[in-house]
Formats: structure tokens, C-alpha cells, sequence
């Protein structure tokens, strides 16, 4: 589950002339920043990142995804069943924290993205989560009765990832792949965090190394009427978050992965989810709602500088 606008910004140091197009693709802002040269490469990348919408998308009705959870049993594409490979794999790495069948929740209850309402608790106590109510085969996906899926919390990783696995078979190095919060830098970036509590910015880094994936995900986007019913859903409680405002992950593996981690750990309380970040090869920045930051240990691993620019909080809601 992402969100809607840029979480983060971008200045990439390119010697080359760049060109940058961008269109609404996923229910974000896709932006694709390459040399001049790779303008055709350019186009297919937003091809790929239309058939990754194709297949995992909750609302467009011809996609793969939106027909299993409408029709209950479909044939599927080779992309969705590999983000259902993958959906498997985060739910047990993060200990059920990454469950996509909070759709039951997201979907079927609060209308993300659509005719929004605020869950009843009565509503949310008998939702259905359970990740065993999904099956599938690498052709064919079914749902048990109740059970609703939702990929938004690994999405848009996903497609950054079919992006960049197209541009590293082109041998091109230089530029950008930002789909929401999820981001590629192809080389070298200068990378500013959003503060989660206004429109400036809480910190900047300059990445140590090209082909730095970056994620973040928080409470202050999408939300209905308040931000106690944010997007980002407990699986175990059945209800909104409401510990992290804001988690930025950085790695250089897999921005699916990290898409999905930075989802898992902002639904776990605040122990379980530095312990369950620590224990991973990334590093990152944690804002709770109550304004404290905590920084891994493991930050200078990825960034070559960096530094708060503002400190945090400026409209903190209770924690």
C-alpha cells in the first residue's frame, strides 16, 4: 500500500542531457528520468510499467487482480503470479505483518481509492484475513469465500523492479524510476525525505553507490476524515496504524522487497519493527507519530552523507 503522491524527491548527478516524461499509471505519479539517447527505452518502460498495472491492479476491471477478487477464480499473468510468489515469501519473513489479504479490510470496508467510508468496528472485528483463503498455480488464482487481496503494499516496488531489470538488460546506468515513494536511482542521487507533518523536507542523503532502491511509506497521505484511519492496516488487530508517520528504507536488493518491508513494519509496534528492520540488509529512517526519529545504524552503508534538515514534530498526532 503506497502512496498517491512522491514521497520522496530526487536530483540525480548525471553528465549526460536527460529526459524526464511522466504519466499516471498504478494510481500514482510514474516519473522515468534517462539520457537523451535511451528515448525509446523510455517509452517501454512505461509499456512495462502499464502491463504491471495490467496485472496487479484492484481497480482497473480488466486486470488480473481486480477479476480475482470480483469473479473469485481467473487465469492469471506470469507477473501476477510472481508477485503472488513474493506476497507469500513477505508474509512469512515479516511473521504475518505482510498480509495482502487485508483487502477484506482496505478494499471491501474502507474503499481506498474509491467510494472512501469509514469502517465500522462491528465490520472490521468479522473481516476475513487469512492468507490461506488464496491459491493459486502459475496459470490460475482462486479466493476462498471472504477473502479479498490487495498488492498495494508491494506494487509499485514491483514495477520499479520490471523496470529496472529491462534498463540493466539495455546496459543503461544513468537516471531514475520513481513510482510514488518507491524509487530507483540508476546512479548516483541526492535524495530528499518528506517531513510527515508538513510540506518540508526532514532529511537529505546522497547515495554511496548507483542502483540504490528507496521506499517510503506513511500515515499523512491517504487517510479518511483523519489520519486514525490511515491505509496502512494491521493485520493482527484489524485496524489502522498508528505508531509510524513515516518509514524510509534504502537497499540495494529488490525495491519490491523493500516496498514490502517498509508496509510490514509500519503495521508492527515499535520494537517489532526496528528488531525486524535490523535483521535486514537496508537502512532507514523511522518517524513516529509522535515526532521521535530513529536512524539504523546501517544508514552509512547506502548514503555517503546525510543530514535532518528540520527537526520533528510540527503538527504531531498522539502516538
Amino acid at each position: 500500500m503506497k502512496l498517491l503522491f512522491a514521497l520522496l524527491f530526487i536530483s540525480t548527478l548525471l553528465f549526460s542531457e536527460m529526459l524526464e516524461r511522466t504519466q499516471m499509471l498504478m494510481g500514482t505519479f510514474v516519473t522515468i528520468t534517462l539520457p537523451q539517447e535511451n528515448k525509446e527505452a523510455l517509452q517501454k518502460s512505461f509499456e512495462i510499467v502499464r502491463s504491471v498495472e495490467n496485472a496487479l491492479s484492484s481497480y482497473d476491471k480488466n486486470a488480473d487482480i481486480y477479476r480475482l477478487n470480483h469473479e473469485r477464480e481467473v487465469a492469471i499473468s506470469s507477473y501476477t503470479y510472481k508477485a503472488l510468489l513474493l506476497s507469500q515469501q513477505y508474509y512469512k519473513e515479516s511473521d504475518g505483518y505482510f498480509d495482502i489479504t487485508v483487502g477484506s479490510i482496505t478494499k471491501d470496508l474502507y474503499h481506498f481509492g474509491e467510494h472512501e467510508r469509514v469502517a465500522k468496528n462491528s465490520e472490521l472485528n468479522v473481516a476475513k484475513i487469512d492468507l490461506n483463503g488464496l491459491h493459486f498455480t502459475p496459470k490460475r488464482a482462486w479466493l476462498d469465500n471472504g477473502i479479498t487481496v490487495d498488492l498495494g503494499g508491494m506494487g509499485k516496488g514491483f514495477g520499479v523492479d520490471r523496470v529496472a531489470d529491462f534498463l540493466k538488460e539495455q546496459n543503461i546506468t544513468q537516471g531514475k524510476i520513481a513510482l510514488s515513494g518507491d524509487i530507483r536511482c540508476l546512479d548516483i542521487c541526492t535524495i530528499a525525505v518528506q517531513n510527515p507533518f508538513g510540506e518540508s523536507t526532514v532529511a537529505k542523503f546522497i547515495t554511496k553507490q548507483p542502483n540504490t532502491a528507496i521506499s517510503t511509506s506513511g500515515n499523512y497521505r491517504r487517510y479518511i476524515e483523519s489520519k486514525t484511519n490511515n491505509h496502512l492496516i494491521d493485520p493482527k488487530r484489524k485496524a489502522s496504524q498508528q505508531t509510524f508517520a513515516s518509514i524510509t528504507l534504502l537497499s540495494h536488493g529488490s525495491s519490491a522487497d523493500i516496498d514490502a518491508y517498509a508496509t510490514a513494519a509500519s503495521v508492527m509496534p515499535l520494537k517489532k519493527a526496528i528488531s525486524f528492520l535490523d535483521n535486514l540488509e537496508l537502512g532507514y529512517v523511522l518517524v513516529t507519530t509522535s515526532g521521535k526519529e530513529y536512524v539504523s545504524d546501517k544508514l552509512d552503508t547506502f548514503v555517503k552523507t546525510w543530514r535532518f534538515t528540520k527537526r520533528v514534530p510540527f503538527e504531531c498526532e498522539t502516538e
